[in-house]
C-alpha cells in the first residue's frame, strides 16, 4: 500500500505534521539555553524555574518559526520543487490557514511563557525583546519582503537563536551577562547558522527559480561549503577562550593557582567538539549535495546540543 491509499487523517498527515516541526533543528533552541544555565550556576544564579521557562520559550519560538516557514514558502511556491522532506503547505495535505494558525498558537505559548519569565526577573523591558524574537521569526519568509529571500536568515539566526537566546537566559538569572558569556553565545550562535547553512544549500539550485536568494545562493556552492566549515570550526576557539575567560574572571584573587583543571577540562571540551564537528563537516567537503545532505542537518543539530551542553558543564567545572 502506498500513502496515496491511505485514508486522508492517518500516515501522510501525521508523518507530515512531525516532519514540518523539524525534529532535527530543535538543538538549536534548546542549546543556548544549555549553555546559559550553564553560565548561569558558574556564576552562582541558577534558576530551575526560569531555566525551564526560557527552554518553553525558545522550543515554541523554534518550532513557531518552522511552521511559519512551511506556511509561507508554500503559499509562494517555493516549496514545490525542494529536494528536502515533504513541507504540510505545499503537499495540499492541510489547508495554509491552519499552518498559518499553529505558527501563531506557538508564538502565542512563547508569548505565555515569556510574560511569566518576564515577570519572575522583573526586566519588562524584555517584552520588546520578545516582540523583536516573535517578528523575526514571522518574517524569515513571510511579509511582502522576507529578509530569508534576500539573504540575511544567517545573520537574525545569529543574533536571536546565538546572542539572545544565550544571554537572555543568563540575563534572566543573573541580571548581567559577563563578556565570556557573549564569547560562548557567538559560538553556539555559528553553530546554529550552520544549520541554516546547510538547508539552504541542499536546495541551492531550486532557491533562486523563486527568487530565494539565500546566503548560500549569494556565496555559490564552493563559497557556501566554505562558510559551513567556519561556522562549525570557529566554535570549537570561542569555546576554549570563553573557558579561559571565565576561569579568570570566576577565580580572581583565588589563591588555588593550579592549572591542572581548566587544562582538563578545555582538553576534554576540545575532545568532545572535535568529533562532533568531524562528523556534521565530512559529507560537506566530501561534496554531498541534495538529499545526501540531510544527515548533516541531523548531525549540526547534535553538534550544537553537545557544544552547548559540553562548554555548560566545562564553564561550571573552571568556576
Amino acid at each position: 500500500m502506498t500513502d496515496r491509499d491511505l485514508p486522508a487523517e492517518t500516515g501522510p498527515r501525521a508523518t507530515s505534521w512531525m516532519e514540518v516541526v523539524r525534529l532535527r533543528t530543535l538543538p538549536a533552541a534548546v542549546a543556548p539555553v544549555i549553555l546559559g544555565a550553564g553560565a548561569a550556576s558558574a556564576l552562582g544564579t541558577a534558576s530551575v524555574p526560569r531555566i525551564l521557562l526560557a527552554a518553553g520559550v525558545a522550543l515554541a519560538l523554534q518550532i513557531g518559526s518552522n511552521l511559519a516557514n512551511d506556511y509561507s514558502d508554500g503559499v509562494r511556491g517555493t516549496d514545490d520543487d525542494r529536494t528536502g522532506p515533504p513541507r504540510l503547505t505545499a503537499s495540499g495535505q492541510v489547508d495554509p490557514r491552519r499552518v498559518k494558525l499553529a505558527a501563531f498558537g506557538c508564538f502565542g505559548v512563547a508569548g505565555v511563557l515569556g510574560l511569566v519569565l518576564v515577570a519572575l526577573s522583573g526586566q519588562w523591558w524584555l517584552l520588546g525583546a520578545g516582540a523583536a524574537a516573535v517578528a523575526a521569526a514571522w518574517f524569515y519568509t513571510g511579509g511582502s519582503h522576507p529578509y530569508g529571500y534576500a539573504g540575511l536568515g544567517e545573520v537574525f539566526v545569529f543574533i536571536f537563536f546565538g546572542l539572545m537566546a544565550t544571554c537572555g537566559t543568563v540575563y534572566v538569572q543573573a541580571g548581567g551577562v559577563p563578556g565570556w558569556v557573549w564569547l560562548s553565545a557567538c559560538g553556539i550562535g555559528l553553530i546554529a547558522c550552520s544549520l541554516l547553512m546547510v538547508n539552504n544549500l541542499r536546495d541551492i539550485a531550486t532557491d533562486p527559480r523563486h527568487g530565494k536568494l539565500t546566503l548560500a545562493v549569494r556565496l555559490g556552492e564552493r563559497g557556501a561549503r566554505r562558510a559551513f566549515v567556519a561556522m562549525v570550526v570557529a566554535p570549537v576557539v570561542l569555546a576554549i577562550a570563553a573557558t579561559w575567560w571565565a576561569r579568570a574572571d570566576l577565580t580572581a584573587g583565588a589563591t588555588d593557582g593550579s592549572l591542572w583543571v581548566p587544562l582538563g577540562t578545555a582538553a576534554l571540551l576540545v575532545a568532545v567538539l572535535a568529533i562532533m564537528a568531524g562528523r556534521t563537516l565530512w559529507p560537506v567537503l566530501a561534496g554531498a549535495t541534495g538529499r545526501a545532505l540531510i544527515p548533516v542537518l541531523r548531525d549540526a543539530g547534535l553538534y550544537e546540543l553537545a557544544y552547548g551542553g559540553a562548554l555548560a558543564l566545562a564553564l561550571i567545572a573552571v568556576a
